[in-house]
């Protein structure tokens, strides 16, 4: 995940002032909450959440022949 350093906002700050943590996410969709200076927590804006629940079916596709090619013996001895 690529995070865009616009977006991150220390736990402290976050606690101090909420409603600067919910103009990140409208401004950007994103906000990173920082602990001890690493990422911690996301908020994302509830719709973008929606639409990015399902994966589309050509992701599913790919990572299904991702797997079969990494583990076509395996395949190949169930098969038999």
């Amino acid at each position: 995940m690529t995070i865009d350093t616009n977006t991150m906002i220390s736990i402290t700050e976050a606690n101090q002032n909420f409603s600067k943590v919910a103009k990140v996410v409208d401004e950007h969709g994103t906000a990173v909450i920082l602990k001890n200076n690493v990422p911690r927590y996301l908020v994302i804006d509830f719709c973008k959440a929606e639409k990015e629940k399902v994966a589309s079916n050509e992701d599913v596709f790919a990572i299904s022949e991702r797997f079969i090619k990494q583990n076509m013996d395996a395949y190949g001895v169930l098969a038999k």
